[in-house]
């Protein structure tokens, strides 16, 4: 018996590119959304060309990025510079439920593809557009990506130690955070959608997304005309409150103390049992931080990251292994939940995915592998489109399918 996924029959068409968006519809096509993703040959989604790539072979169909952000989706190559490119994409657009995009503020517009034009084609159409700072505004102009978004969100003036400069890393953070506010917006659209039978669009501001993890920073300015500084891995509220070196190459364990049943189990386990009285009150804690910080290190540095671990959440005491690629493959929690599948990539064979969170019952995600560039030209104008051979061949010949 075929299992109904629990967004099948909802269609929808993906111009987006890079992580942000295509991660979004990612979400609707492995849960069973029919998505077909609108590429170029001559301006491929940028994550095509980025490492890494299977085997170290560069090409379009072997980035790792793009496989991952593009699995179980449609890909249909247009020339939307050619007029008869734009008609056939507007032709999607009427069989669509749902169309998103995360080009530049002005892009859809000067396509023709605004929601004011795309309306006229389908009165009921949902549009998505997620963009840096909003689709109005005297800043939405402003193009980018998810480390500016991180930037001008504030997530930057967090990161990093008191004594020294903001700090980025290689890990977009708004493109982490943003996709699961435009998901939920869609869900809520097209329930919105079955009950009243109209469409609407939905306007998402990477930079707004992203403040919402902030919120304690924002009480505390709001409340208390209180900028919050860089902490590096301390916390106002728990102390001892950091990562500390363990036995091995960049093998470390995160420890993180909020109550005092938590600090006298720590002080027994470092044999430093005159300190639960000592430094008793989180205040005494965070004035000699330092001192406490270097016992820990050097209780912790001859251990086993994973030893000091098992022993602290043994005695109620919060602690976690900071782990790398090689041991998320390889934790038996993870492999226990099949959370890195195998999928036979129609170029690269097998590769490996990160599955979703969410497990459902009934209705589980089934992942399915990203398309090769064009791999589904002839489908969706023959199939979906319901275009004659010969057109689609005229097409082809044409350029208008690159």
């Amino acid at each position: 018996m075929t299992t109904l996924l629990p967004l099948e029959g909802v269609k929808v068409v993906d111009l987006t590119w890079v992580a942000f968006g295509p991660w979004v519809t990612k979400y609707l096509a492995d849960h069973g959304a029919e998505v077909i993703k609108i590429e170029s040959t001559t301006r491929p989604d940028i994550i095509r060309l980025s490492p890494p790539y299977k085997d170290n072979k560069a090409h379009p169909d072997r980035a790792g990025l793009f496989t991952v952000f593009n699995s179980s989706k449609r890909s249909l190559t247009l020339n939307l510079k050619n007029p008869k490119g734009l008609e056939l994409l507007k032709k999607l657009v009427k069989w669509a439920d749902v169309v998103v995009e995360n080009m530049g503020v002005g892009a859809m517009k000067n396509l023709g593809l605004d929601y004011e034009q795309l309306v006229k084609l389908k009165p009921d159409i949902i549009m998505v557009s997620m963009s840096i700072l909003g689709q109005s505004g005297p800043l939405s102009f402003f193009q980018g990506f998810g480390p500016h978004g991180a930037a001008l969100s504030g997530v930057y003036a967090l990161t990093g130690w008191p004594d020294g400069e903001p700090t980025s890393n290689t890990l977009a953070w708004p493109d982490c955070v943003c996709p699961w506010y435009a998901t939920t917006a869609i869900m809520a659209a097209l329930d919105y959608k079955r009950r009243s039978g109209k469409g609407q669009f939905i306007d998402i501001s990477q930079v707004e997304t992203t403040i919402h993890g902030f919120a304690p920073a924002m009480l505390r300015y709001s409340a208390n005309d209180q900028v919050t500084n860089r902490m590096g891995n301390r916390c106002d509220e728990a102390a001892p409150h950091g990562i500390f070196r363990c036995q091995g190459f960049d093998r470390w364990c995160a420890i993180a103390i909020r109550d005092d049943a938590q600090w006298k189990a720590l002080c027994e386990a470092i044999g430093k049992r005159e300190w639960a009285s000592k430094f008793a009150t989180l205040k005494q804690r965070k004035a000699n931080e330092d001192i406490i910080e270097k016992a820990i290190d050097e209780w912790t540095a001859p251990q086993m990251a994973e030893d000091v671990m098992k022993k602290l959440q043994s005695i109620g005491v919060p602690a976690g292994v900071v782990q790398n690629a090689e041991n998320l493959f390889a934790d038996p929690q993870l492999k226990h939940r099949d959370h890195f599948p195998k999928l036979d990539h129609p170029v690269m064979g097998k590769t490996t995915h990160p599955s979703w969170p969410a497990k459902f019952s009934a209705s589980p995600a089934q992942l399915k592998p990203a398309p090769a560039l064009g791999q589904d030209n002839e489908y969706v104008c023959t199939k979906i489109l319901e275009l004659s051979d010969q057109e689609f061949i005229e097409l082809v010949n044409s350029g208008v399918l690159e």
